[in-house]
This record gives structure tokens, C-alpha cells and sequence, in this order.
């Protein structure tokens, strides 16, 4: 069992094209040998967000503290703390902090797509 202090794990800046102002803390993934996910804290400041992107798998966010607004090609839906979303594979989307304190959320994705 693995058990961790998230404010202790390195955030780094989220270096993907598109991305701004936001930063992720691995959790747990390959490097603790995680058999099927990878667990990641994303950091994302006033006016910050994260790529518009797809890719071909599902993950899962939970809202821990702030706004965000989730952006698909469905339209814009604002999520607030306990909110929880499931991202489905090849949809494109964004999460985005239009308001004017941090935001932080969790997000669960396969193992296979950890970088």
C-alpha cells in the first residue's frame, strides 16, 4: 500500500502546446508500478487552463477547491467543488479557471496513457 502527502509531490508546469498557467503533481502511476491508473492533481491559476485536446481514452476529474469550466464540443459546462466529470475517449475538451483564485482537481486516467 501507498500512501502520500500530495502538497509534498513536485507540481511542473503542464508543458503540453495550449496550455497555460497549470501545473500537475503525478500521484501515483508508472514509477510507483500502478497495475491500471494514474492518479494526477492538476493546479490551474485565474485565467489558466489546461490543452484543448482529445486522445483515446476516458478519464475522470473531481473538482477539489475553485471553479472550472469544462469545455467540449458540446458547449461549456462550470463545475464547482464535488462536481465530477468522465472526459470519453476522442472527445475534445478543456478545463479552464475563469475565476479569480486557484482551482485544483483530480484526474484519474489509464495507466497505459502516463507519461
Amino acid at each position: 500500500m501507498l500512501v502520500k502527502k500530495i502538497d509534498s509531490l513536485d507540481a511542473r508546469p503542464v508543458e503540453t502546446e495550449g496550455a497555460e498557467k497549470c501545473t500537475v503533481r503525478i500521484i501515483f502511476g508508472k514509477k510507483d508500478r500502478a497495475p491500471m491508473f494514474s492518479m494526477r492533481q492538476f493546479d490551474i491559476e485565474p485565467g489558466g487552463h489546461t490543452p484543448h485536446h482529445s486522445h483515446p481514452y476516458e478519464h475522470q476529474a473531481i473538482i477539489l477547491q475553485g471553479d472550472i469550466v469544462l469545455v467540449s464540443e458540446a458547449g461549456k459546462r462550470a463545475l464547482t467543488v464535488g462536481d465530477a466529470a468522465m472526459v470519453m475517449p476522442g472527445e475534445k475538451h478543456q478545463f479552464r479557471n475563469p475565476g479569480n483564485k486557484p482551482a485544483k482537481m483530480i484526474c484519474i486516467i489509464p495507466i497505459i496513457a502516463d507519461v
